[in-house]
């Protein structure tokens, strides 16, 4: 769980929306853009198996499923 509060940590920096996240299929969303993101954070979200996707969100399938 450490590592899932981390990577919403440093997405909170980009946004804090009332509803920023989602969940579809077997993968868990972030509604941040990646390029609002800076480099190194994007590196760190890696790190932490938060990718950027093409639909301006980041995504892990680690984190649960539906």
């Amino acid at each position: 769980m450490d590592d899932l509060i981390a990577a919403l940590t440093i997405l909170r920096k980009y946004g804090n929306e009332r509803f920023p996240t989602l969940c579809e299929h077997d993968y868990f969303s972030v509604a941040i853009s990646p390029e609002m993101v800076n480099a190194d954070d994007i590196v760190a979200l890696e790190k932490l198996d938060f990718f950027p996707s093409d639909c301006d969100t980041f995504y892990s399938d680690r984190f649960g499923s539906c």
